[in-house]
């Protein structure tokens, strides 16, 4: 392939991207996101659609801190571009439409199959590659039926080949306290997290969010999702309801509700917060793997087999 030719594929793939992130921007000014955040995703899409060197090649010589180097990109921002590069896919933009099938990304990763994606997903309760990986090295993988250390292990390897290049750096990655309102994991205190999430089932109960038409489960196309897209200190948030194939089938669409939530200059996380069905939490509403600190939110005794408290009513 000659120069030309190289120059021109890197062009085309810089006005991909800057396409992508302008198509964010418009789904973020749509949904009723902070204006800040959207500008900075079509300053961003100016400055790529505009740039004379392939994104690739930027990446490939610099890595990460090359494309968080191009004026108007930032540490987030070029992590998504990374993810473009690397895996022609963003998971962002995903649950912003409402099109994210963890199943189907979980089968992305070499040694899992329809079944093992199947129970990854409803065992664990994950939806992204980085919440598997944190899985795989937790423990958590072992815990599945039917997967073994070996299985797991390779696992492991697949997934750390794959998001290498696509991963924050080690020194961002917070291990102490951080801003206001941030714990030493990096994830907003439970306080904070729950009352997101009352604050989008409120409103969308009472219809005042905006509304986006999922791919998936949505054979009519209808615009029926609530989305909402909030900031709480350092912290940004999008809750949605889980429109998952699991959620479905137990009819926990209406209760399972995800919130994605990063801070400046960090990758996006993500918690899945339910109405418990059993335990001392019965009928509260309960940040999944962060159960023990719900029951200190609450004040509730661990040892108690129920709680005195009334159950929400969700209908």
């Amino acid at each position: 392939m000659d120069d030309a030719t190289t120059a021109g594929n890197g062009i085309e793939r810089n006005r991909r991207i800057a396409g992508k992130l302008a198509f964010a921007a418009d789904l973020l000014a749509a949904q009723g996101a902070d204006p800040f955040r959207v500008a900075a995703y079509r300053r961003a899409a100016e400055e790529v659609r505009g740039l004379d060197r392939d994104l690739g090649e930027i990446d490939k010589a610099g890595g990460r801190a090359a494309l968080d180097a191009i004026p108007n990109v930032g540490p987030s921002i070029a992590r998504a571009i990374a993810e473009l590069i690397h895996t022609g896919r963003w998971g962002f933009i995903d649950h912003l439409r409402g099109a994210a099938d963890p199943e189907k990304l979980f089968r992305t990763v070499p040694g899992i199959g329809p079944s093992l994606a199947r129970r990854l997903h409803e065992t664990l309760h994950l939806d992204t590659l980085e919440a598997l990986e944190e899985a795989a090295h937790d423990g958590r993988l072992e815990q599945v039926p039917g997967l073994g250390g070996r299985r797991a292990a390779a696992i492991r390897g697949s997934l750390a080949e794959m998001l290498a290049r696509v991963r924050r750096p080690a020194a961002a990655r917070g291990t102490g306290p951080g801003p206001s309102g941030t714990s030493a994991s990096d994830e907003p205190e439970v306080a904070l997290l729950l009352d997101v999430d009352r604050e989008y089932r409120e409103k969308g109960a009472a219809g005042s969010l905006p509304q986006i038409a999922p791919k998936r489960f949505n054979r009519a196309g209808e615009a029926w999702l609530p989305i909402l897209h909030t900031r709480r200190g350092p912290w940004h948030l999008t809750a949605l309801y889980s429109n998952t194939a699991r959620a479905h089938a137990l009819d926990r669409v209406r209760d399972w509700v995800i919130l994605y939530f990063h801070l400046d200059g960090r990758p996006e996380e993500q918690r899945t917060v339910v109405t418990e069905t059993h335990g001392p939490l019965t009928g509260r509403r309960v940040v999944r793997g962060r159960e023990a600190e719900c029951r200190r939110h609450y004040g509730v005794d661990a040892s108690s087999p129920s709680s005195d408290e009334p159950v929400f009513d969700l209908t």
